[in-house]
């Protein structure tokens, strides 16, 4: 027998256009979509009935697991608490930011890394996750044990996307020196002479290894079919150099110059969602705003913050000129689904997954008030 749920009276957000209407779920996929009131079924009252958010890099997980300095929790507990403030953020598709390459700021090593992605494949095994978990290996290409650390992933079927990072200082993210001082001379406590030598440190490991560790990780990548990302882009040659390596997905561009070129190139390019509400970058660099002002911006990632993501999509819409809801909700639904090649989730059709969330908007915030996940209520 067929299970039937049916959303009524819901204001929902198609691709291109927002219908007073309501949703038939059927079997855990999107049935019927009609306009006007139908019989019966959960009352809307007029929310707004939007896509399931599909996540592709957020930092959250290792903070869940490592809240303090040498403190580490339990890691099916951490992956539970990440997993419910994912899911109660309107994600349903999230792809977990793992790190691989383990620098002095890492603080963890490789073999707990692959516990906690352990943790979540025994937790999808065993059903207790709300939303659906796939991983995305945050690649450290400047550190000498980044290919090591790769190979605890060797045949998981459930990495999606690989990027190519390197926080080394005085390029890509961190050209001003003084920004670099800011976040890690406090964040590790360093005096002046302790700094100055932890920087000429990093700078002498990325010299020796990102190039090497790019080619062989671009090339495993392509073996395996797994999507490749660049990461903070500040050039037209750091972008030549990411399309001769493959990759399809721009993180965090850096400028206006290299986020233009990357769209030039075909590439999809994401920003972070906290960037959008605080209007600018912590570290200094292009706002994202201003990329989707300039049609240059196709994802948004939480990145630290999972709300920020649906926060940040309704602030679009109301600040942004040229920029309605269906164009916001895109850029967390459909278009990064598309990039990593999902493509039975991202927008309300029929025949996609019922990966849907209810909607109200207060005091200019979104409120998440009920998520569905192939049909099923787990929020």
């Amino acid at each position: 027998m067929s299970a039937e749920l049916i959303l009524n009276n819901a204001q929902i957000v198609l691709e291109n256009d927002v219908i007073k209407g309501s949703v038939l779920i059927r079997d855990g996929k999107i049935a019927d979509i009609s306009t006007g009131t139908a019989a019966g079924g959960e009352d809307f009252d007029g929310d707004y009935l939007i896509p399931g958010l599909v996540e592709l890099h957020t930092d959250h997980l290792e903070g869940h697991y490592a809240p303090r300095p040498r403190v580490r929790w339990n890691p099916i507990a951490a992956v539970l608490a990440h997993d419910a403030q994912i899911a109660t953020s309107g994600i349903t598709t999230v792809l977990d930011a793992l790190r691989i390459g383990l620098d002095r700021d890492a603080d963890m090593s490789a073999e707990e890394i692959r516990k906690l992605a352990d943790a979540i494949e025994d937790s999808v095994q065993q059903d207790r996750l709300r939303a659906d978990h796939y991983f995305h290996l945050r690649c450290e290409v400047s550190v000498a044990d980044c290919l090591d650390g790769f190979k605890f992933f060797d045949n998981d079927s459930r990495v999606r996307l690989a990027s190519l990072m390197d926080h080394a200082p005085g390029q890509r993210q961190f050209v001003d020196l003084e920004t670099y001082a800011y976040y890690y001379q406090r964040k590790l406590k360093l005096s002046d002479l302790e700094f100055n030598v932890f920087c000429e440190q990093r700078m002498e490991e990325s010299a020796r290894h990102s190039a090497p560790h790019r080619k062989a990780i671009s090339e495993l990548c392509r073996e395996r079919g797994i999507v490749l990302a660049s990461h903070d882009d500040a050039t037209t040659a750091h972008v030549d150099e990411a399309v001769e390596q493959g990759i399809h997905v721009a993180e965090f561009p850096t400028t206006l110059e290299a986020a233009a070129a990357s769209k030039q190139a075909g590439l999809a390019v994401l920003m972070g969602a906290p960037n959008v509400v605080r209007g600018g970058s912590h570290s200094g660099n292009v706002s994202a705003r201003e990329l989707v002002e300039h049609g240059h911006l196709d994802i948004l990632s939480s990145d630290y913050i999972p709300f920020s993501l649906i926060q940040s999509t309704f602030f679009l819409s109301d600040v942004v000129e040229g920029i309605t809801l269906p164009d916001a909700v895109r850029l967390v639904t459909k278009n990064p689904a598309e990039a990593v090649g999902f493509d039975d989730r991202g927008v309300i059709e029929i025949g996609k997954r019922a990966d849907l969330v209810r909607v109200r908007v207060d005091e200019h915030i979104p409120v998440v008030r009920t998520v569905w996940r192939e049909g099923r209520r787990v929020v």
